[in-house]
């Protein structure tokens, strides 16, 4: 299997540690291990595979995802590295966070667009993470992970839970690059990105206060252990009271600006709507986490009718369907995920796994290659281990297996089974 991205050639050694770089936002030198041509290539090779691992892009309302890029595109315009090649998505996701890869391409989640309340809020998320972009936040990140002797991870085919077990699957570890969208930036790191960030919100004619206001959430909800917060935002960019003081000092050099709070809302109108509909979704998620999987898919259900365009509902309708063995059935519900967001891995492999069931070795092959091309998963190594035995192919199904057998767990011990009646 083709590793998902090797970013960083690998050694520290192989750098040299003489070539400093100057910070195009705060003027200083730095250590860098990470020229500007590889930060902006390791975004490149690394942005998709992570909007994959994080539920694909929002697809039911585009609108949503245009405007975002314009807010997007105002502030990058008006920062210190304005020509980068900065792309911006909304991910399919309900954890509230968002993300900056080296080299300009940022995501935000649909889950953290829910507690915004105008656009000058979206600017300060946006323009935070356009620093973190601008001022090589993730390129200085991986450089101290080198040098502290963290190494560098390569990717590999990802661990997902055995059938009987349901849940998501498991994605795993991308290539260092691509952990920019979660690492733990330091204090410093985070204290300069809400104040550039705040410079260059009243450069594009934001209201700075903004900033404040989403600080102040922030730790609101932070106090009250919001959980989906903790796993997502909190997690790398960490919410203080001193963050809400700084800014508030800040926020003060830059009086007026706009909050464009109409055009927030008409942008957001879809996903408010269908708020109940991903609610629903979110409880048939937990219920299906504690194998209640009759009442999982009566809300599943609930939620498809309140939003049939949504394709991770249809998704999880066909995990659900695979795990009553009601396999044709389960076929029909992720074509429909498929229909829904033909560019999202997991519906193919899912849908790849309900062939071999059924026996249809070339469809199956077929989904979990697809799949394979989107992000590289242990389970679907698995099964295209599976459907190469089934086609007689010992040599392939071994290779498969293999890779399977990479990820560990139940699914690489049953791999490695395998592979013991291949020898």
């Amino acid at each position: 299997m083709k590793l998902l991205s090797p970013i960083l050639a690998i050694s520290a050694l192989a750098w040299s540690l003489t070539g400093c770089v100057v910070n195009p936002v705060t003027g200083k030198s730095q250590v860098s291990l990470m020229s500007p041509e590889q930060e902006i290539a390791s975004g490149a090779q690394n942005y998709v595979p992570a909007q994959q691992s994080q539920g694909g892009q929002y697809v039911v309302d585009p609108g949503l995802t245009a405007y975002v890029q314009q807010v997007g595109k105002k502030l990058a315009a008006v920062s210190d590295r304005p020509n980068l090649p900065y792309e911006f998505v909304v991910l399919n996701n309900d954890v509230p966070n968002a993300w900056a890869m080296p080299g300009g391409k940022l995501a935000i989640n649909r889950g953290l667009l829910v507690y915004l309340e105008d656009e000058a809020q979206l600017a300060a998320v946006m323009g935070h993470e356009i620093v973190h972009a601008a001022a090589r936040h993730g390129a200085q990140q991986q450089t101290q992970n080198v040098l502290m002797g963290a190494g560098v991870l390569i990717a590999g085919v990802a661990i997902a839970e055995k059938k009987s077990e349901y849940g998501a699957l498991g994605v795993g570890a991308l290539a260092v690059g691509s952990q920019a969208w979660k690492a733990k930036y330091g204090r410093s790191h985070e204290l300069e990105s809400d104040e550039v960030g705040m410079k260059y919100m009243a450069k594009a004619g934001y209201d700075a206060q903004a900033a404040v206001e989403l600080q102040e959430i922030f730790v609101k909800l932070s106090e009250g252990k919001n959980a989906g917060f903790i796993e997502g935002l909190f997690a790398s960019h960490p919410p203080s009271q001193e963050r809400v003081s700084k800014n508030r000092q800040h926020a003060a050099k830059y009086p007026g600006g706009v909050r464009n709070k109409e055009a927030f809302q008409r942008a957001m109108a879809q996903v408010t709507k269908d708020k109940k509909a991903y609610a629903n979704y979110q409880k048939a998620q937990k219920l299906a986490g504690e194998k209640k999987y009759i009442d999982a898919l009566a809300y599943v259900d609930q939620s498809i009718a309140q939003q049939p365009k949504e394709n991770l509902f249809w998704e999880m309708k066909g995990q659900l369907l695979l795990q009553q063995d009601k396999t044709s059935e389960a076929v029909a519900a992720l074509d429909r995920a498929v229909q829904a967001n033909p560019k999202y891995f997991k519906p193919y492999v899912f849908r790849g796994i309900a062939y071999s069931q059924l026996g249809k070795n070339d469809m199956a092959e077929k989904d979990l290659l697809t799949g394979q091309r989107y992000l590289p998963t242990q389970i679907a190594a698995y099964y295209l281990g599976e459907v190469s035995l089934a086609k007689g192919n010992r040599a392939q199904a071994q290779q498969y297996y293999q890779q399977a057998a990479q990820g560990g767990g139940e699914i690489g011990q049953a791999a490695n089974a395998k592979l013991g009646k291949l020898q």
